[in-house]
């Protein structure tokens, strides 16, 4: 049943009064994708086209009105319906950004803003001869595609966040496979992608192709490599020394391929020896945060005197070139008179097709390369849905995860520390016992001011480590279901940084958990930490660099507006939640996850602008920056990744900040501006009223629109 419209004559205001009525041009038949979702105030609602109309009084009075859409509305807090008129700013390829008019006010803000996305799964419409392709035009209503509209100003050069097809480029290579993105030139414009050590964007259709195992996975190249070498492995002898390879494993304590290192040396009755490669082009390529390779380098400094006191040498070397890493270490081997490398497996896809070339090249000299499982406790790729692929939803595959434990406690047994070398070793290699712990590179130099201000905060080695979690375990756990979203309140273990260098293991932590619980199961008793109890699920979670998880949402149109990204990044949106949560990022290199997630929905589904911008802008500013973790949290938040919720999930910053920071604690410590600002106000200090004192400040008196967020900065916002 066609719905009753609120405005029986078109509102724009500039029709004669009796010749503005409504006249059909089309259905919800004729626009595809014409579902969405939103929400409005406290309500989550869906909404649907159901009619297309436009003004009679176009051809009479020669004012062309704006089409409309006739939207029916549900909402799931009062289960009734109701109908809306949409008017529609602009139309260009089939796509209608809409902007709602005649809400009641009881039910959202004026300011609401949405996206509808038609027209989407249409095949592209081909030009004729004698015409070449205009992107301006109406809705056709009889078949959804674009009639050229000779009225119509042209669009702007703005992209608008939209779900469309995007126009065919040529092909670069024989192999469609090998074809870069059709949006590949957007993510290298704004740096998400590195052109100066990766290739294009890679295609949906090469996506795809990854995740039906049409192409062999990195992982599978490393297993691959590994069987091509196993007879040679197990009849090659060992030399003068072994060798283990620290990568992102810098501890003594439970480190597996260091205990088989140590291991085979004490054997064969040779030294064991350390070694460490800083890569200064993987940082760069990595994005790795200065902080963080500042907490590296201070933990090589704490990992060089425990291994000391074994008699253990730690060599760290930088090779400036990453290409060279592999032929440096077989020269470093082979100066050391070693046979054997050891090193733990990282599951990034860099990482894993150097490895796997790795193993090549040391067979070919006759040498062994053993890589070895140890950041996760179960390998990934172990455990399969019953369809036999990955998981892609947490809650079945957290509970296969704690079966699969509980029928295999020995993932769970840890390791020994290497034993002592010879008390020749620091005779015969007296040099690599002077070797010093270099300088971070120049683009990753921290000022003096910050080393101090983050040494401070994060305190670096595998004792700090065990002290945390021993803290944690022992004061904190037990509350931590209370605590956990709580950002004013330290009641995580703060741990992440830890997992992510590699100073603390998984199945440390996991035992520990356990050891404190009222009962050995891991999903029974009190709930601890999911740092502690569930460590390696994102791991599992197989991610591809620069690309959703879900290889439908990689057409999306984002918005790359910098002004509003930059307003984000600094903490000036005028939302006092957000801002807190990103001048705290800016000034611990740490953010509570509670607010990743509320800036990073911001971010994505109220600034709509590209979640890799953000992505890339947290790795290169946490201390506790891990590719499959950040990776993880913003497909998440942008409903690209590994989540059951489409893309109607939005956090409400307000909502949030008065849930998880009632009193406004969090906000006054790191929005000082907001101090003075009294009780439930400082949530929403323009929509609540502002005190005199920031009044005369110039702050303006209503809350900003999203689309004019660079103007909201607490104290340099635009005088009225």
């Amino acid at each position: 049943m066609a719905p009753k419209f609120p405005p029986l004559r078109c509102p724009c205001g500039q029709c004669c009064a009796n010749k503005g009525s409504w006249k059909r041009i089309g259905s919800g038949r004729d626009v595809r994708d014409t579902m969405t979702s939103t929400t409005i105030g406290r309500l989550g609602v869906r909404l649907a086209i159901v009619a297309i109309l436009t003004c009679r009084c176009t051809k009479q009075t020669g004012h062309r009105c704006k089409q409309v859409f006739a939207v029916s509305l549900l909402s799931s807090f009062t289960k009734s319906s109701m109908f809306l008129l949409l008017r529609a700013c602009r139309l260009s390829q089939g796509i209608a950004s809409l902007s709602t008019r005649h809400l009641h006010s009881h039910y959202c803000r004026p300011a609401l803003n949405f996206t509808i996305m038609p027209a989407s799964r249409y095949p592209k419409r081909k030009p004729s001869a004698n015409s070449a392709p205009s992107t301006n035009g109406t809705l056709n209503g009889t078949n959804g595609f674009i009639k050229p509209d000779p009225d119509q100003p042209p669009p702007e050069k703005k992209r608008k966040t939209v779900l469309a097809e995007p126009s065919s480029e040529p092909s670069l290579s024989s192999d469609p496979l090998r074809e870069p993105h059709p949006f590949h030139q957007d993510a290298e414009k704004h740096g998400i992608v590195l052109r100066k050590y990766y290739p294009h964007e890679m295609s949906t259709a090469r996506a795809r192709a990854y995740n039906n195992n049409e192409l062999p996975r990195p992982i599978e190249l490393l297993k691959a490599a590994q069987a091509d070498t196993a007879e040679h492995r197990a009849n090659t002898p060992v030399a003068g020394a072994v060798v283990h390879w620290f990568k992102m494993d810098l501890r003594t304590t439970d480190n597996t391929a260091l205990f088989c290192a140590s291991q085979k040396a004490q054997a064969a009755g040779v030294p064991l020896i350390a070694l460490y490669i800083l890569s200064p082009q993987d940082f760069e390529a990595h994005l790795t945060a200065p902080v963080r390779v500042d907490f590296m380098l201070r933990t090589l400094e704490i990992l060089k005197k425990d291994l000391a006191a074994l008699d253990i040498p730690l060599w760290v070397e930088t090779v400036k070139k990453r290409k060279e890493i592999p032929s440096r270490i077989v020269e470093l081997m082979s100066e050391w008179g070693a046979s054997h490398l050891f090193a733990n497996m990282e599951y990034e896809v860099d990482e894993l097709r150097r490895d796997a070339r790795m193993a090549r090249l040391l067979a070919k000299r006759g040498l062994v390369m053993e890589v070895l499982h140890d950041t996760c406790i179960v390998p990934p790729g172990r455990l399969t849905s019953g369809s036999g692929g990955q998981y892609a939803v947490y809650t079945p595959w957290f509970r296969t995860w704690v079966r699969h434990v509980h029928e295999n406690l020995d993932l769970l047994e840890l390791v020994e520390t290497p034993t002592k070398n010879p008390e020749s070793t620091r005779q015969k290699f007296a040099h690599l016992f002077q070797c010093p712990i270099p300088s971070a590179p120049e683009n990753k130099t921290l000022s003096k001011e910050d080393r101090e201000r983050f040494r401070a905060l994060w305190p670096a080695g595998e004792h700090e480590a065990m002290k945390r979690l021993s803290k944690f375990a022992d004061q904190a756990i037990g509350k931590y279901q209370q605590n956990r979203n709580i950002p004013s309140n330290p009641g995580t273990s703060s741990l992440s940084v830890h997992f992510a260098s590699g100073t603390l293991s998984a199945r440390t932590a996991v035992r520990t958990a356990r050891g404190r619980n009222n009962t050995k199961k891991l999903d029974g008793g009190e709930r601890g930490d999911p740092d502690l109890d569930q460590r390696g699920c994102v791991e599992d979670f197989t991610s591809i660099m620069n690309k959703p998880f879900k290889p439908e949402y990689a057409n999306i149109e984002w918005s790359y507006n910098m002004e509003h990204f930059d307003a984000w990044k600094e903490g000036r949106t005028g939302f006092p939640i957000v801002d807190a949560a990103m001048r705290q990022l800016r000034s611990m290199g740490w953010v509570h996850n509670r607010c990743r997630m509320i800036v990073a929905s911001f971010l994505c589904k109220d600034l709509l602008l590209d979640w890799r911008m953000g992505e890339k802008y947290f790795m290169e500013h946490l201390v506790d920056g891990d590719f499959a973790s950040n990776n993880g949290g913003w497909g998440f938040s942008a409903s690209v990744g590994v989540d059951p919720q489409p893309y109607f999930r939005i956090f409400n910053p307000l909502l949030q900040s008065e849930k998880f920071d009632p009193d406004g604690e969090y906000i006054r410590k790191w929005v000082p501006e907001l101090k003075e600002v009294k009780g439930k106000a400082i949530h929403d200090p323009y929509g609540r009223g502002l005190p005199p004192w920031l009044s005369r400040q110039g702050i303006r008196s209503t809350l900003l629109s999203i689309k004019v967020q660079e103007k909201g900065h607490w104290l340099h916002t635009r005088r009225e």
